[in-house]
């Protein structure tokens, strides 16, 4: 076991958060996926965050930051701002915890993802087309009202709670040898990194980005810290231009590779997952299946085990038959 000393979470925070969160989030499904694997000579595990509560990981990092709160700031109600799937793991986290929630969204935001967000506790304020339009609003909104902001991924605590998965991964599967992970802000694969290399550090941790926005992989390959974004992408749980400070230390540090793909890929993935898994995954969840099928990580899973995480899956079903009409499925 290795001792991470220098990086904001260590893997006793991950093992407090599995059992703050223990009950109230599930421990999602890992099965082979006898289509993936023999599509690239290897053993390609599926991890099925796309059915925990609330369709998506996010709330394993919202209930843990949530729950860690002193009473006092209880009371004082708290803020998030996010494009869904962090609104939602927000929003059920307070209906269970007693927590007065409002949830700054973009105009642009998926239409199930705001309902879904409305339907579970807090409330929901659309406003402006980007990230960067939801958190100034949100501070806005801090000042007024002297709220609690609850960041989507910058954070220790959220980091730690998105870490729990890597503690399933090797509860069903001891010897795994790649974790694919996608990345927005980075607190899922800073997590998922840290608890899998802090037991076993010869595990490679490989995250996927999209090619339209990878601030995560151009400060990775880089080695500075840097935004990129050229248009929006179909993963759109992903479309977080620049990283978080915290998680790109922790990225730097114990991740194996970051590779980018197209969007025809990730439709490629999602029509895949779909035809071949029976799967319904939004763009995002559907990155590490994407970045197996295009070839980009054929080194790493020849011959290895390997799973593939699946993010999340709320998506518009007008969407689902607009990627699918658009492609002839093989």
């Amino acid at each position: 076991m290795k001792i991470y000393n220098n990086l904001p979470v260590t893997l006793n925070d991950i093992i407090e958060a599995q059992q703050r969160i223990k009950g109230h989030v599930y421990k999602t499904g890992m099965p082979k996926s006898n289509y993936l694997s023999e599509r690239c000579n290897g053993t390609i595990h599926l991890k099925f965050e796309n059915m925990q509560r609330t369709g998506s990981f996010k709330i394993r990092g919202a209930f843990n930051k949530l729950a860690s709160l002193s009473r006092e700031e209880r009371e004082q109600g708290v803020i998030a701002c996010s494009a869904g799937n962090h609104a939602q793991g927000v929003s059920l986290s307070c209906a269970m915890l007693g927590i007065d929630s409002k949830v700054v969204m973009p105009c642009t935001a998926p239409s199930s993802k705001v309902a879904a967000t409305a339907d579970y506790s807090a409330e929901v304020i659309l406003h402006g087309n980007s990230f960067n339009d939801t958190i100034s609003k949100a501070h806005e909104l801090i000042e007024l009202e002297n709220r609690i902001f609850i960041p989507p991924y910058d954070d220790a605590k959220v980091i730690a709670g998105q870490g729990t998965i890597g503690l399933e991964i090797l509860e069903d599967l001891y010897d795994v040898d790649n974790v694919i992970v996608p990345i927005g802000g980075g607190g899922l694969i800073s997590g998922i990194a840290i608890a899998l290399k802090s037991i076993n550090p010869t595990i490679n941790i490989i995250g996927v980005q999209a090619v339209n926005v990878h601030g995560m992989a151009k400060s990775f390959h880089e080695g500075q810290f840097l935004s990129h974004r050229t248009t929006g992408t179909i993963a759109d749980g992903c479309d977080v231009a620049t990283p978080g400070k915290l998680t790109y230390e922790i990225v730097k540090e114990l991740v194996t590779d970051i590779v980018v793909v197209t969007e025809e890929e990730i439709k490629r993935g999602m029509i895949d997952l779909i035809q071949r898994n029976k799967i319904v995954t939004e763009g995002a969840g559907a990155l590490a299946s994407a970045a197996i099928l295009s070839g980009k990580l054929k080194g790493y899973i020849e011959n290895k085990k390997t799973v593939s995480l699946i993010s999340g899956g709320n998506i518009d079903l007008s969407r689902i038959s607009e990627i699918t009409g658009l492609n002839h499925v093989h």
